[in-house]
């Protein structure tokens, strides 16, 4: 790989994201509160051995999913042949997660894949934490917890440390940082934060960004979660002689404290 150009502070730069996070059922990005009624029961282990295997091409996706609460099979499905489309080698695999406060049992996704663009070689790797719904032969509701992704080109693992909060109180003001680990020894590094809308989220659009040139170590920024209950997504680059390094990260936006917890 050649030497990485970094673009002027005030060019905008075309921020190629993983196509929102990716996970398969988890490539749903709406927004969806935590406080819903009386849920269904969780997914069995074996609904869930057949989920994995349909996301990854053996098994019918749609026999899986039912239409419910955060959950539209149709979109799942789009979305899932884009991001095949995008890293045809894009493998899903579910595994149990941590139990919630309340007792509700969660799902992790994880879907690793990579692609070739030119001279930059691009590897994803993105995870989510689910509240799945199941009537024990489909899902049908979701509740996306956590979620973030990591997109890097080359082989160098740039090592960065993002302070973003999984969930925050509506109108709370808080910071959304990535630090660079390592110092950067005279390097020229420039990145931006920007943060997602609606559409973007549900379309799988990349954004244009903004770069400046980074003297501090890192990206800083403060922000504000709205005054109603959902989630805010941000899109974070980093250009680097080692490489690029795209990020997003969903933040959950609840309105009572409890809900931070979970």
């Amino acid at each position: 790989m050649g030497p990485i150009r970094t673009p002027r502070p005030s060019r905008p730069f075309p921020l190629r994201l993983p196509r929102r996070p990716g996970l398969g059922l988890a490539l749903l990005l709406i927004a969806v509160g935590i406080g819903l009624p009386l849920r269904a029961a969780p997914p069995s282990a074996e609904l869930l051995q057949s989920l994995e295997a349909a996301f990854n091409g053996q098994g019918e996706l749609n026999a899986l999913l039912d239409q419910g609460p955060g959950l539209d099979p149709g979109l799942v499905e789009r979305q899932r042949r884009v991001l095949r489309a995008q890293f045809p080698d894009a493998r899903w695999q579910f595994s149990a997660g941590p139990v919630l406060s309340d007792g509700r049992p969660t799902v992790t996704v994880q879907v690793r894949g990579s692609r070739q663009d030119g001279p930059l070689r691009f590897r994803l790797l993105a995870e989510q934490q689910l509240a799945l719904d199941s009537d024990g032969r489909r899902i049908t509701g979701q509740t996306v917890l956590r979620e973030q992704s990591i997109l890097r080109s080359g082989e160098a693992e740039l090592a960065v440390t993002l302070q973003i909060p999984d969930a925050v109180l509506t109108g709370q003001r808080y910071d959304v940082d990535v630090l660079l680990d390592e110092p950067l020894d005279g390097a020229i590094t420039a990145g931006g934060i920007v943060e997602l809308t609606a559409e973007q989220v549900r379309t799988l659009e990349s954004p244009n960004l903004r770069l400046g040139a980074l003297g501090g170590g890192g990206l800083f920024r403060t922000v504000q979660a709205p005054l109603t209950p959902g989630s805010q997504t941000w899109a974070v680059l980093l250009v680097h002689p080692e490489g690029l390094l795209s990020v997003s990260k969903r933040v959950r936006v609840v309105a009572d404290k409890a809900q931070l917890k979970l």
